[in-house]
């Protein structure tokens, strides 16, 4: 029976397809991160912490990167989806690679139970360098804060259901017990998924819940 109902939140809560990408170009970093982040995501995360957000970024104002988290689009029928979550009673939680902040945002709006995510630190109306990094890219790392919270409330990992769309959320779709992958274009995330949906209104995967 299912008891959680955890979110990824780039391209599946929010209509974009990756946060940091997007604070890139609010920054005016684009062409350089991409490079960083191509090279360094998955063969040396600690270097990609060092260039992009202790490099590229420390020293900046604020203000671009709370206009984007202010900014960024919900998915079509997010509210229709939390609506039905609540009223069935499942617990919520994010476990995404996105921002914290954003993270905050969905919590505040919608409700969520558990959050987690990783965060930029401001300091001074300014980036600081700094970057606190429990989920880091997702690999590995969502399954073992998912299922630390699983022991802390507890709750199985197979009555856990995840909705994701991207290769970072492979690990987590085989570790649950249902997998949705949402508007995804990773035919690998696909194969192994439970169920997928091809479209981007977050409402159609109420049928896939009990």
């Amino acid at each position: 029976m299912l008891k959680l109902i955890c979110f990824d939140m780039d391209g599946v809560i929010f209509d974009f397809f990756n946060f940091w990408a997007e604070l890139h170009k609010a920054f005016g970093t684009f062409e350089e991160g991409k490079k960083l982040t191509d090279k360094y995501i998955v063969s040396d995360y600690e270097r990609l912490k060092r260039e992009v957000p202790g490099r590229l970024w420390k020293g900046k104002d604020a203000k671009p990167y709370y206009d984007l988290v202010n900014s960024i689009v919900y998915m079509d029928g997010i509210k229709e989806i939390f609506d039905y979550i609540h009223k069935k009673g499942f617990i919520t939680a994010i476990v995404s690679g996105s921002s914290l902040d954003v993270a905050r945002r969905v919590q505040k709006d919608f409700g969520v139970d558990y959050i987690f995510a990783n965060h930029l630190v401001i300091e001074d109306g300014k980036v600081s360098g700094e970057f606190l990094d429990p989920i880091r890219s997702g690999l590995g790392y969502k399954v073992k804060v998912l299922k630390e919270l699983c022991e802390k409330i507890g709750v199985s990992m197979s009555e856990v259901a995840y909705i994701g769309d991207s290769k970072f959320d492979i690990d987590i779709f085989k570790e649950v017990g249902l997998s949705i992958a949402f508007n995804s274009d990773c035919e690998e995330l696909k194969k192994i998924a439970t169920h997928i949906v091809n479209s981007k209104n977050l409402s159609e995967i109420i049928e896939f819940l009990p």
